[in-house]
């Protein structure tokens, strides 16, 4: 049975940050980053079918969603990656299932990096760490990565908009899945973006290409620790195609992977299959008392 979602703010390093929580206090804990160009709210169904046994945690990162956007922030993944673990501290969660979707799958990495004693186990669903296996929509992103900063900002910037708000959520599904991804996604996170957050949003995504850098200390790190892990990947994504799912294999052989008929968000339209096949898992490797 569902149970409740709560909508709740807290302060971290002095940042009003919103998320959502699900489940007891005690039970084990689930920590769900979100992607770009969305929010917590990409969990908001997949928490209230899981909060029976788990306790779930999806916060809106600083510059997204119903968070604050602080002057003094550093919006790059190693800003977003402190602010997830201090987020984890102020509600005294200390070890976590991670949830790594998107561009919080190398928020999450980077974070387990630091402290790899946090990780309990690892759920990835179209997040991307092997550069070779990169899918056709990153040949734009790769031109403008060839620019220099301030031009690649500036071009950038004039390309975020709710069309590509809308592009970067339909991302390449067959048109009958289309129909099944609410308008809301991007009509409601659009409404949301300030010039101010149009502009952090350019740098984050030009700086991109820097992060290229950390692959292989992401893949390092799976290969050392090699967490449980469960991977669910919509292959219908222009970004990360069935071949960026099927890369984690090298690194970690014993995962489990799950290629579902959806794309990158395929929470919007294979829920039940995520949500069993998570509860499976789970209750194996991170298992409720």
């Amino acid at each position: 049975m569902p149970v409740p979602i709560f909508h709740r703010r807290t302060t971290v390093d002095g940042v009003d940050v919103f998320y959502r929580e699900a489940g007891r206090p005690d039970a084990p804990a689930v920590l769900l980053p979100h992607g770009y160009p969305c929010s917590s709210y990409e969990f908001r169904n997949y928490m209230r079918y899981l909060g029976d046994d788990w306790r779930l945690l999806a916060p809106d990162f600083p510059g997204a969603g119903y968070s604050a956007t602080p002057e003094a922030f550093s919006y790059d993944f190693d800003g977003f990656a402190s602010f997830l673990g201090n987020f984890a501290d102020t509600l005294g969660v200390k070890r976590f299932a991670l949830y790594l979707h998107d561009f919080g799958s190398q928020i999450g990495l980077r974070l387990a990096i630091r402290d790899p004693s946090r990780i309990a186990a690892l759920i990835i669903q179209n997040g991307d760490i092997y550069e070779d296996v990169l899918g056709p929509k990153y040949a734009g992103l790769k031109d403008i990565w060839k620019m220099e900063r301030d031009e690649g900002i500036a071009e950038l910037r004039t390309s975020i908009s709710r069309d590509h708000f809308r592009d970067e959520f339909l991302n390449d599904v067959r048109p009958e899945l289309a129909e099944r991804i609410s308008p809301d996604l991007w009509e409601l996170h659009w409404a949301l973006m300030s010039e101010r957050r149009q502009a952090i949003a350019a740098r984050i995504i030009y700086d991109l290409k820097d992060n290229l850098a950390w692959f292989p200390r992401y893949q390092a790190w799976l290969r050392e620790h090699a967490p449980p892990t469960l991977i669910l990947w919509g292959p219908q994504d222009g970004y990360m195609p069935e071949e960026a799912a099927r890369a984690y294999l090298r690194d970690l052989p014993e995962a489990e992977l799950h290629l579902l008929d959806a794309g990158h968000w395929l929470l919007e339209t294979r829920l039940d299959e995520a949500v069993r096949l998570t509860r499976d898992f789970l209750k194996r490797v991170h298992a409720p008392t």
